[in-house]
């Protein structure tokens, strides 16, 4: 990363919401859910699953969750009229979860219903660590209820993580596993690379020594042939794990592990709410800020020549 992309992450507040949405377009499925659809049907075309993800976090006040709530029984429901191979990911912020932990329970627990109704899945969407005891609570809570269509995200990055691994997959759990992408203080996260590629490693050895149905999360490619690797010494089939990657990073790769025969699914955000999820695709990887900011400076020297 130069030094340049690295100022541009700075300074992307004041990049213009026009430009940072032209070079978004690849990471978002536009803004309604017909265009959400279709992206997955070309998807699924490509031999490839994915799951489907409104954009959207923290509401103010409890009665907002009813929007996005019903917003996410409208998507399943068009899930299973469309037949698209696809389940959906939600984050609990947008269901209460800060403000009514009971009133987000009964949110989350009737789209996992919905959902079941339809023979489709639930992933619930890991948050920073202010999120994680209640995330976790909420998804043990629906499991002892006998819902089995629901799963959940750890991140490598914390130092729980590993923990947490042993217990999930003493639990059957279906889970995502991730590096991780909030900005976390020392004592609860990992701050090099390494070690988070060691716990990575570590901890999806632990699920998968436990049985655990694990989407193997990342876009490292030194994460994929430790995951291969492992698929191999434990002899698992295609169908006791998946790949998962973002829309828009890393196609050659993805495309490489389809070929390949692995299961792959890919992340699919839409809606609204474009401007929070691409700024922060941004800063996760500023040669794309980078490459917006030559874009402006290129538009400007152009106009300015005589």
């Amino acid at each position: 990363m130069s030094l340049f992309d690295r100022a541009v992450v700075l300074a992307l507040p004041a990049v213009p919401k026009p430009l940072v949405r032209h070079f978004s377009q690849p990471y978002i499925a536009g803004s309604r859910l017909d265009e959400a659809i279709a992206t997955v049907r070309r998807l699924n075309t490509a031999g490839m699953m994915a799951t489907l993800d409104i954009l959207g976090e923290h509401i103010h006040r409890i009665e907002e969750a009813s929007g996005p709530r019903d917003s996410y029984l409208a998507l399943i429901d068009e899930i299973h009229r469309t037949g698209v191979d696809s389940n959906v990911s939600v984050k609990l912020t947008q269901l209460g979860l800060k403000l009514d932990p009971e009133a987000c329970y009964r949110n989350i627990r009737t789209m996992v219903m919905r959902a079941k109704t339809h023979g489709s899945f639930v992933r619930i969407d890991m948050e920073d660590t202010s999120c994680t005891d209640d995330t976790l609570g909420i998804y043990r809570r629906l499991r002892a209820e006998g819902l089995d269509n629901v799963g959940v995200v750890l991140q490598a990055m914390l130092r729980r993580s590993l923990r947490d691994a042993s217990e999930l997959g003493r639990e059957g759990a279906n889970v995502r596993l991730c590096k991780g992408i909030y900005v976390e203080p020392r004592r609860h996260a990992y701050q090099d690379r390494e070690l988070v590629r060691r716990s990575y490693v570590a901890s999806l050895e632990r699920l998968f020594a436990a049985g655990s149905y694990v989407g193997i999360a990342t876009h490292d490619e030194l994460l994929v042939f430790e995951a291969l690797r492992l698929v191999e010494k434990l002899g698992l089939k295609p169908g006791q794990y998946e790949f998962q990657m973002l829309l828009g990073v890393e196609e050659e790769l993805r495309r490489i592990l389809v070929d390949a025969g692995h299961r792959l699914r890919v992340y699919v955000p839409f809606g609204e709410h474009w401007y929070a999820y691409s700024v922060r695709r941004m800063r996760e990887n500023p040669r794309v800020a980078g490459h917006v900011a030559r874009s402006i400076l290129g538009r400007i020297g152009h106009t300015n020549r005589p």
